[in-house]
């Protein structure tokens, strides 16, 4: 049975039937790492021996009937911005040493691993995952399995490019500014931001409220499987929500026909490619013939990018003014313009963006009194060139510039996750994003599946 591009739910009905195993699924990806990798760059770490022998001890399990959960020996991989019991995390900085101890498990690490995940190994992030594409001075490019001329998107765009390219069935990103969301739009999978705290963090970000960690997955129900595992609390966490009410496994066959969807192109104020715009739309008809209930409407606020800025740099410069001396000299150019303006900001300038950040919130909330969920695009452009922070010859300077539909919503701490759309003229992915109030991870999952239902793709 070819099992590269199943997804996580498929190779686990496999499991059971005997009809493949987690050794020969763990195999295959081993495989794919080998045949696509080189090419991709979306592992910075891969451990074969570990891998194996957890699939082995899963094969075990099934063999005997007592599979641990719904993604046991399923082959997966995690962000190197989460800390990995045996492995290091240098989180795509040549200044964090791998020679030191390493015997601490993140909660995320911690729970793929009691859910019997086979891990295979750390995608790769650009420095401390603070742009929206993945590249660094220590790892290099990561590309796009679509078209590895164009970006991954980032900062998860390791994690994207290892499922998309069927290097694995499921990945765990970041997402401070839309870090899950983008790399899953351009590489044509599915990417989700739960509610802030939904998915406990430790150690803490400095990126504090921004930053959420979220599932990766080729398919909306591999997103609500992962995320089930990944949403038990963790006292490392002070923020970390109370355990959900029932299974996103569950809640993702939730019936939303009749529900009210806002549909905003540009959120009032973003320039958006034509073709994009377009794929988008044709989606959004499909979601309304299928019975959502569309009305186009903004939310009515306007960029929120410069609280946005203030709070992003201010979270880099804390968390680079612990690097050891002189690693300006090899840190990222643009990270270090970052440090530089978070360094400047006063404790003022920082209170001020957190009471935007609070009214954006407070106005969202009254929004979702009307809309049960809010659709946009993903991302206004399709996946540029590799190697560039922006595209080129677009003018911009920064790379929120050109992913305006994203971080508001971390700003919200709103749960939003992006679905494959449908594909430009050239066969780029072009990503839809569903919004909800805080705390409706599952609506926003029905939602997704619904569009996933109408629009089905598979990735490259």
């Amino acid at each position: 049975m070819n099992d590269r591009m199943l997804t996580a739910s498929e190779l686990v009905a496999a499991y059971a039937t005997g009809e493949l195993s987690p050794i020969e699924a763990t195999q295959n990806a081993l495989q794919a790492i080998e045949d696509r990798d080189g090419e991709c760059n979306a592992y910075c770490l891969v451990d074969a021996d570990r891998a194996l022998e957890q699939a082995k001890a899963s094969e075990v399990r099934w063999r005997d009937g007592n599979p641990i959960g719904w993604l046991d020996g399923v082959p997966s991989s995690i962000k190197d911005m989460f800390l990995t019991q045996g492995w290091p995390t240098v989180r795509g900085s040549k200044s964090i040493s791998p020679d030191q101890p390493w015997d601490v498990d993140s909660p995320v690490a911690a729970r793929m691993r009691e859910a019997g995940l086979v891990v295979l190994g750390k995608t790769t992030t650009p420095e401390i995952a603070w742009k929206g594409v993945t590249d660094s001075p220590l790892c290099g490019i990561t590309r796009n399995p679509v078209d590895p001329s164009k970006t991954a998107g980032g900062s998860s765009g390791g994690s994207a490019a290892a499922v998309a390219a069927g290097m694995g069935e499921l990945s765990v990103g970041t997402d401070g500014g839309g870090s899950v969301r983008i790399p899953a739009s351009f590489c044509g999978i599915v990417g989700l931001k739960p509610t802030h705290g939904r998915i406990p963090l430790f150690p803490a970000s400095p990126f504090g409220p921004l930053s959420h960690a979220g599932p990766m997955a080729r398919s909306v129900d591999d997103t609500a499987l992962l995320l089930d595992v990944l949403s038990i609390p963790d006292h490392r966490d002070p923020a970390a929500l109370a355990p959900p009410v029932g299974s996103f496994r569950e809640a993702v066959r939730r019936d939303v026909r009749g529900l009210i969807a806002a549909f905003s192109p540009t959120l009032g104020y973003v320039d958006v490619d034509p073709e994009v715009a377009e794929v988008v739309a044709a989606a959004v008809r499909a979601l309304g013939d299928a019975g959502l209930r569309i009305e186009e409407t903004d939310p009515g606020f306007a960029d929120p990018k410069p609280a946005f800025d203030i709070l992003w740099s201010s979270g880099a410069a804390k968390l680079l003014g612990s690097f050891p001396p002189g690693s300006e000299e090899h840190t990222d150019p643009g990270l270090r313009k970052v440090w530089e303006l978070g360094r400047k900001w006063s404790a003022s300038d920082y209170l001020d963006a957190t009471a935007e950040r609070a009214a954006l919130g407070i106005l969202m909330g009254d929004f979702h009194t009307r809309y049960d969920v809010l659709i946009t695009p993903t991302i206004p452009i399709p996946a540029f060139e590799a190697g560039h922070d922006v595209p080129p010859g677009s003018g911009l300077s920064e790379w929120p510039e050109w992913t305006p539909f994203t971080y508001p919503f971390n700003m919200t701490q709103q749960p939003a996750i992006s679905v494959p759309a449908g594909t430009t003229s050239t066969g780029l992915p072009v990503g839809l994003q569903i919004v909800g109030p805080r705390h409706s991870d599952d609506l926003v999952l029905a939602v997704a599946k619904l569009l996933e239902e109408v629009r089905p793709w598979a990735p490259a």
